[in-house]
Order: structure tokens, then C-alpha cells, then sequence
């Protein structure tokens, strides 16, 4: 018989030996899956917007909002931690039937928008592809 400190293989020690190998699979079965699944839908969407029209309708901006993202790094045997941050931005419009429709912008459509400006949104599925202005 082989001694074990956790308290031979019969012993809970030995079960824990040997479940925390199927844990780890599990985790990385679930990461690996979780990531093709989004794959998939991204690439879903795409083809869903490809295959949408090109629509330019009269719209106006009813409201702007930004989504920060903050990461923390830390950097191994000198300790170090660094931070980092991902702004997108947001924009909503209102079409003439009263629909709302939200799309990510760059941030300098961002800064030259504002709320209440009207004119023309142009669109693809859920591709934001411009708007301008009204004149007048």
C-alpha cells in the first residue's frame, strides 16, 4: 500500500486527485465553446447585415451614450500592474414611425453628433454607415 498525506488513493484525497483534471476540462471545454459560439454568431450577423438593403431614412438623435471598458494587467515576476481602457460609442436615433434605433459610432462621429440633430441615417442590419446633417 502506497501512503498519501491527503489520505490514500481510496480517500478523499485521491477523489480530489482525481476530479480536479475533469473540472479543468469542463472549464476549458466551456471557455473554448463559449468562444465559438460567439464566432458564430458574429459571423451570422455579418452575413445578416450583408444581405440587409442600404437604407437612408430622415432620423434624429435622440440621445448619445459611451460604454468604458477597464482592464487590469499584471505583469509576472516584477509585479508590476497596469491599466488599460476600451471606450465605444453609442448613438440612438428616432426614424419618422417613432422606432429607436441604437448603433455603435467612432468616436469622432461621436464628437460631431448631437442630441436633437436631424437628417439623414443611412444603415445596413445593424451597420451603422453614416449620417448627415439637414440643411436648413
Amino acid at each position: 500500500m502506497e501512503f498519501s498525506p491527503f489520505g490514500g488513493f481510496g480517500g478523499f484525497g485521491g477523489m480530489m486527485f482525481s476530479i480536479i483534471p475533469v473540472i479543468v476540462f469542463i472549464g476549458f471545454i466551456f471557455v473554448f465553446g463559449t468562444i465559438i459560439a460567439r464566432s458564430i454568431q458574429g459571423a451570422k450577423q455579418w452575413k445578416r447585415n450583408n444581405e440587409s438593403p442600404v437604407l437612408t431614412v430622415d432620423a434624429t438623435v435622440v440621445t448619445k451614450r459611451t460604454d468604458v471598458q477597464h482592464y487590469h494587467h499584471n505583469t509576472g515576476t516584477d509585479n508590476m500592474h497596469h491599466t488599460s481602457s476600451s471606450t465605444t460609442y453609442y448613438a440612438t436615433f428616432e426614424v419618422a414611425s417613432g422606432d429607436r434605433l441604437e448603433f455603435a459610432i467612432s468616436g469622432s462621429e461621436y464628437g460631431i453628433l448631437a442630441e436633437n440633430d436631424r437628417g439623414k441615417l443611412t444603415f445596413q442590419g445593424t451597420r451603422y454607415l453614416g449620417f448627415e446633417r439637414g440643411r436648413g
